[in-house]
């Protein structure tokens, strides 16, 4: 089987793929999009080949190695539509497909051609994940892993994520999983609630940072009653001391679970279901702090204005004094009325902090999971009701070492990957179903 290699960066033109295209003349070809020296384990090249034949793989993709330490990657699935998913730098097309691909591209792109390319050939064939150590690759992102976690809303990346998201609300009109902006109606005003809002703080042995979140929280200033309910899972730092010496508070509802597993999400459905929640359960991690003495007025006046299952609001970038750090503001500016629901679907989480209407979330519930809990319910939410958006900053998000995704090594990260993955593949097929009915 013969390989013609070509190198080619991951945000890269069509224009450019057009070119490969027409010198493509063998078998395969190998697209490679790190700028370092590429090696191969002894006979790589040639196992990968072999399982790409004996697969049908129409795009193939290896574990390998970052300099000497094995650098393994995740399954494909339906639902990675993430235009960052980590492939490596070694992509090997069938030939054929590649060119039929490109040939089917009906827009220029300057940024997302790679992006593009890699969405269309799967609709002609699996691409296969080869995990085993083919080659040897140095990869020049070296940040850690909390440090990458907001490039895909970083403002400088604008024009690229106008294109990323072009390219993905095409594919899923093709593939029948585009929503149209056409939602169902609440009526957030029915039913009785003891207040009208409560702020929901989950946690778990974050005695340096919980003060200060319960402090935020029960200093806000509203025309309506609220309350504060602060979720602990068996800490064991301290973290229940400091909880327990905010009590005296008539605001503060103090839940403590019991021994079983719980997680963020169990955590969450503690709050939603205890009789006391308000008719909106609005977040603040434990880590962070509101902006503000504003930020559950502007919340609930969101709801009541936009009349919305759910609103998604504005954070800062900080670090743990509160400087502001790198991209700053997020303001998700690419969740739009229209398209909004799409392009989460494409992206790793909707915004933040966020807000839910009690009696829809009491229906649907959070996964009883640790990460990946508010995706998963953004995005159920998304596929029927509309959400609302802040744009004024409503809360400090704290960059720390506490933070549980602050260093994750290669494992940990591919964990969280694949199930957000996963998540986006469940909610891609309820999606696709619900269009045939």
């Amino acid at each position: 089987m013969k390989i013609k290699r070509f190198d080619v960066p991951m945000r890269t033109s069509t224009r450019k793929l057009r070119e490969i295209a027409a010198e493509a003349d063998s078998e395969y070809t190998l697209l490679y999009t790190r700028e370092t020296r590429l090696d191969w384990v002894h006979f790589g090249q040639e196992r990968l080949l072999q399982i790409a034949a004996d697969s049908g793989a129409a795009m193939i993709y290896a574990d390998h190695f970052n300099g000497d330490k094995p650098a393994p990657v995740i399954d494909y699935q339906e639902g990675s539509l993430r235009d960052d998913f980590d492939f490596g730098g070694v992509q090997v097309y069938r030939t054929d497909l590649l060119k039929k691909a490109v040939a089917a591209m009906d827009e220029e792109y300057e940024f997302a051609a790679m992006y593009d390319l890699r969405l269309r050939v799967s609709e002609m064939g699996p691409l296969v994940h080869a995990n085993e150590l083919l080659y040897y690759e140095i990869e020049t992102d070296t940040r850690a892993s909390g440090e990458k976690l907001f490039d895909y809303v970083d403002p400088r990346n604008r024009a690229v994520q106008v294109e990323m998201e072009k390219v993905c609300t095409a594919y899923l009109k093709r593939i029948g999983g585009y929503l149209k902006p056409e939602f169902k109606e609440v009526n957030i005003h029915e039913g009785e609630f003891p207040v009208e809002a409560s702020v929901v703080i989950p946690c778990k042995n974050r005695v340096r940072t919980v003060g200060d979140a319960i402090r935020s929280a029960l200093s806000q200033k509203t025309d309506f009653p609220y309350n504060v309910i602060v979720v602990d899972d068996n800490s064991d730092d301290g973290t229940v001391d400091v909880i327990k010496s905010f009590v005296g508070d008539p605001k503060l509802i103090y839940i403590a679970q019991d021994k079983t597993y719980h997680a963020i999400g169990g955590n969450w459905n503690a709050a939603l279901h205890h009789p006391k929640c308000g008719r909106f359960a609005l977040q603040l991690d434990s880590d962070d702090v509101y902006s503000d003495e504003n930020t559950v007025q502007k919340f609930v006046d969101a709801f009541r204005e936009q009349g919305c299952a759910m609103v998604v609001g504005t954070y800062r970038i900080t670090d743990f004094e509160m400087r502001e750090l790198p991209p700053g503001v997020i303001d998700h500016r690419e969740w739009t009325p229209d398209n909004g629901r799409n392009n989460a679907l494409r992206i790793n989480g909707l915004g933040a902090p966020r807000g839910f209407w009690t009696p829809l979330l009491r229906e649907l519930n959070f996964p009883t999971t640790k990460y990946g809990e508010d995706y998963a319910v953004a995005l159920r939410v998304s596929r029927e009701y509309r959400i609302g958006r802040i744009y004024d900053v409503m809360y400090n998000c704290r960059r720390w070492g506490g933070n549980s995704d602050a260093a994750l090594d290669v494992e940990a990260t591919n964990r969280n990957n694949l199930y957000k993955d996963r998540i986006r593949t469940w909610e891609l097929q309820a999606r696709i179903a619900m269009n045939k009915r």
